[in-house]
């Protein structure tokens, strides 16, 4: 990697980073003046009410860097048009909720901008021998691959720092895969600005937490992700949008394991519970920083895996991956992430942190 390269990459991580950082005060100067603030309750961790409003910052990081690095097309303004469309919809569920419908109505706003203005689309699908051609499905298929990626990086947000850890570990490693690639366009530039402005977040996102990044950061990280994966230059994103997919393993299984749940019990997918992924390392007695990490470490692993999939042993890369899911399976049938084995008063009880442990959260 030669100087220029190391020195552009160190400023599209850099700036972001400490505009977010410098801005966050008084974002969250904002968010107590307009009553954007997370209030505890028998379904949320934290303890005291803490301002929400995060993803603002980190979507006006986003915007900075775009500005500096970024030259303008038809496909970002559409990326630009469609990633205010589902900010501002946060923005408005963070002071005061939204109905599900009518959030779910901004969502798909945003996401029609990016499908049919901006013409990203989910093509084609190709991996482990086997190839799909959507044809007149591709647009039907790729709004659910948004909505889905928005919704998923929404309901893993449960802990200090987890949605934003995870994102961030997505986005440095699409763009240390587009780097090795020697990939240098619009997924490279995004890929290192949104990491850059994920790290400023956490730096007062993690435990213990003084802001929350809100349904407004949420929904906004599962967009970029989203489009990200979407944009395929190459083989960056290996022959198909698996290797995004599979970075997502955590968030995307804690949302399937939450719709089954909810439906073996008769409630509507929508429903808050504390039955999620991290909920069940709290339950044993692990702290939020503690459950937190070592779901870095999981994401990390599947990170890891894709990396070598990509750039050394594809062979070895699929040996990786199938050990990383049987894990996670493992996991699954060992907790009552699936079907609690409880009563809902056991669950409520076992899933509360400790005192001291119960600093922060968000919602989930």
């Amino acid at each position: 990697m030669n100087q220029e390269l190391m020195i552009k990459i160190f400023a599209l991580i850099m700036i972001p980073c400490l505009v977010v950082a410098a801005i966050m005060p008084f974002i969250k100067g904002i968010a107590n003046h307009v009553g954007a603030m997370d209030i505890p309750n028998a379904r949320k961790v934290h303890a005291v009410p803490i301002p929400r409003l995060g993803g603002l910052a980190i979507y006006i990081g986003f915007l900075l860097g775009y500005m500096i690095f970024g030259e303008p097309t038809s496909l970002m303004n559409s990326i630009l048009i469609g990633s205010f469309i589902i900010v501002l919809t946060g923005v408005v569920d963070d002071i005061k909720p939204l109905k599900a419908s009518h959030k779910f109505l901004g969502q798909l706003f945003a996401t029609l901008v990016v499908v049919f203005y901006g013409g990203i689309l989910l093509k084609e699908l190709s991996a482990f021998g086997l190839y799909v051609n959507f044809g007149v499905f591709a647009y039907p298929v790729t709004i659910f691959f948004i909505l889905g990626c928005i919704n998923c990086i929404n309901l893993i947000d449960g802990l200090d720092g987890l949605a934003g850890g995870i994102s961030a570990i997505f986005f440095l490693t699409i763009g240390i895969i587009a780097t090795c690639k020697g990939q240098f366009e619009l997924a490279f530039i995004l890929s290192f600005i949104m990491f850059g402005s994920c790290l400023g977040f956490l730096f007062y996102n993690f435990n213990p937490a003084s802001i929350f990044m809100g349904d407004s950061g949420s929904m906004f990280l599962g967009f970029i992700i989203a489009v990200i994966a979407l944009l395929k230059y190459k083989n960056v994103m290996m022959t198909s949008i698996i290797v995004p997919l599979l970075l997502l393993t955590i968030p995307i299984s804690d949302t399937i394991f939450a719709i089954i749940r909810r439906k073996l019990k008769g409630e509507s997918i929508s429903n808050p519970d504390k039955m999620h992924i991290h909920h069940q390392l709290l339950k044993r007695n692990l702290s939020q920083k503690t459950t937190v990490l070592i779901i870095y470490l999981a994401t990390s692993l599947f990170a890891a895996a894709s990396i070598v999939y990509v750039l050394k042993d594809a062979k070895l890369g699929y040996i990786l991956y199938g050990i990383l899911l049987f894990c996670v399976l493992i996991f699954a049938f060992k907790t009552d992430v699936i079907y609690s084995h409880h009563s809902e008063e056991q669950e409520e009880i076992s899933c509360t942190p400790k005192k001291k442990n119960s600093v922060s959260k968000k919602k989930k």
